[in-house]
């Protein structure tokens, strides 16, 4: 399995690239955005389970437990560190 740790990173990395800065000044990104990017599809093998990870680990943070792609869309995902 690849580095927890490493994947992380390269998320963190695609979410700079597909996102912007919201109000408050943070980088945030719909999840739609993120998952149906073709750079992130080759890239995380479980996008979900990444975000989870990092979620997890206070790098990033967005509503509900579980994100689906087409449901939750519209979900900002907002980048918590720098």
């Amino acid at each position: 399995t690849m580095n927890v740790e490493h994947e992380i990173s390269l998320l963190v990395e695609e979410i700079r690239r597909l996102g912007s800065k919201n109000a408050d000044g943070q980088v945030s990104v719909k999840f739609g955005v993120l998952f149906a990017d073709e750079k992130c599809a080759n890239l995380f093998e479980a996008l979900v389970g990444t975000l989870k990870a990092a979620k997890r680990r206070k790098i990033v943070t967005y509503q509900g437990e579980l994100l689906l792609q087409g449901v939750h869309d519209n979900v900002d995902i907002v980048l918590l560190q720098d």
